[in-house]
Order: C-alpha cells, then structure tokens, then sequence
C-alpha cells in the first residue's frame, strides 16, 4: 500500500505515527539527542571535576559541572551544588545548556569539542 501524503510528509519530519490519523497521534521518533547530549554532559563533567560529584575546591565553582553558586541559585536550586544529588546537578546543566549553550563552560566545551 503506498504511503499517503499525511504519511509520507510525518516520516520526513521524523515523527512516528500511532493509529490510523498521523496529525492526531504523531510523537517524535526516537532520536540519538537525548544520548549525545549525555555523553556530552559526561565529557563536561569529566573536565570540569574529573567526574567529581562532590567537587569543592575552594576556587567557588561546586560539584561536577563546577557551577557558581550565584548560577544554580539563578536556575532556582537551593544549597550548593556540590551537596546536591547527582540527578539534580545533571537536571541543572541541562536547564543551563538550553539556555545558553556550552557558554557557560568555555575552556573544557573548547577542549572537548562541544558544540
């Protein structure tokens, strides 16, 4: 059976369709984003902290993405990051990252290719 128009115009703009209306049940199709995007923010955390969750070196920065804590607070977490659970600070680079990019992290996104 060939693919109707409907058909044809979601699989090119990556979407899956579930039942029998694509405009009604469309998802996005399972993309590899969400994967890089982790491999990146361990890249990240790897420079930034040596993959240190609890990082405090005293130079102001905390856990593993080395956040200021003027930047946490500012992304509406309380405490310090370094004190925060591992799931939270990654929520946190997350929520900064699609704010303003690898910006915020310029020597290690320079040296790890971060784009």
């Amino acid at each position: 059976m060939p693919a109707t128009r409907s058909a044809r115009t979601t699989a090119r703009l990556g979407l899956v369709a579930l039942g029998a209306t694509a405009a009604t049940f469309a998802l996005p199709a399972m993309t590899s984003d969400a994967s890089s995007l982790n491999h990146d923010l361990y890249k990240l955390r790897r420079c930034e902290s040596g993959n240190n969750w609890h990082a405090d070196t005293g130079n102001g920065y905390y856990g593993a993405y080395q956040f200021a804590r003027s930047t946490w607070h500012g992304l509406g977490y309380r405490g310090r990051p370094d004190r925060a659970q591992p799931q939270t600070q990654s929520d946190a680079a997350i929520k900064l990252h699609s704010r303003s990019g690898w910006r915020p992290w310029p020597s290690c996104a320079r040296k790890e290719h971060l784009r």
